[in-house]
């Protein structure tokens, strides 16, 4: 087994005890209902997609790779289960970033602005050090990014979030250049891309499909000038407003993007 790509998801199931996610509390609040429904379904290039927005304003992001007791979360069963009441928020969750067996992360890993993963610069085997590979952050203020290796290299300082995977999809609005138009290989693949506005979206394909269809989605559908592969074949989603719960195989890295919560008024 390749340590940058796994096969691993596990059948999501009701979990009776809770572990608290480190450096999360719950406070005493009562849920809004969202706006409108976080993730929708598209067509593209004869494919379908699912694509989740993060807006900052009402929603929060997360990216969980442990419990409280220090064992990898794994699967969305394990997630639902750290949250306590924090679950209902859930808008959506997606798998975030190559792992190795084990579940650690492969590459940069900062979770609520603790480093626990290096960044990986050096070359290597697997889609993960197919150059430019990148890292996806979101610093203190809650804005979302996507850009390569070498320019998050250069930045200053430690994002609230990040994780980093590989390749890119899109650099500056062109496709990564080991990208095919529609190449022989195909899987079920899953990302994500910011707008030049600082709009984020997340993207898992419906069924297998092309690196450079994928990132034509992004580019062309989302208008997305960066963007970066997260996986392949073990790609999946929690999204409630879907009734979906993809399962089957364990998990690395995760995305949790909750509703805001609104405080209870006295």
């Amino acid at each position: 087994m390749r340590a940058v790509s796994c096969f691993l998801l596990i059948a999501l199931a009701a979990c009776a005890s809770v572990t608290r996610t480190p450096g999360f509390t719950t406070p005493q609040v009562a849920q809004a209902a969202p706006a409108q429904a976080a993730c929708s379904e598209k067509r593209f290039e004869g494919d379908g997609f699912i694509v989740c927005a993060y807006e900052p304003a009402h929603q929060e992001l997360r990216l969980v790779s442990k419990d409280n007791a220090g064992d990898y979360v794994r699967t969305f069963a394990a997630l639902n289960a750290s949250l306590g009441k924090d679950a209902a928020r859930v808008a959506f969750a997606m798998n975030a970033g190559m792992f190795e067996e084990s579940g650690a992360p492969v590459g940069l890993y900062v979770q609520n602005g603790e480093q626990q993963h290096r960044l990986i610069t050096n070359d290597g085997a697997g889609n993960f050090y197919l150059k430019p590979n990148g890292v996806f952050f979101v610093d203190a203020q809650g804005a979302a990014h996507v850009v390569a290796t070498e320019s998050y290299a250069a930045r200053k300082g430690t994002p609230q979030w990040a994780t980093q995977s590989g390749p890119m999809l899109l650099i500056d609005n062109a496709l990564n250049p080991h990208f095919q138009n529609d190449g022989p290989s195909h899987y079920v693949r899953n990302g994500a891309g910011v707008t030049a506005n600082g709009e984020t979206y997340f993207a898992i394909s419906e069924s297998s499909v092309s690196f450079g269809k994928f990132a034509r989605l992004f580019r062309d559908v989302l208008h997305c000038p960066n963007a970066l592969y997260f996986d392949g074949n073990v790609s999946s989603l929690w999204a409630p407003s879907l009734g979906r719960e993809d399962h089957g195989r364990a998990l690395g890295p995760m995305i949790l993007v909750l509703e805001k919560a609104t405080p209870l008024t006295q």
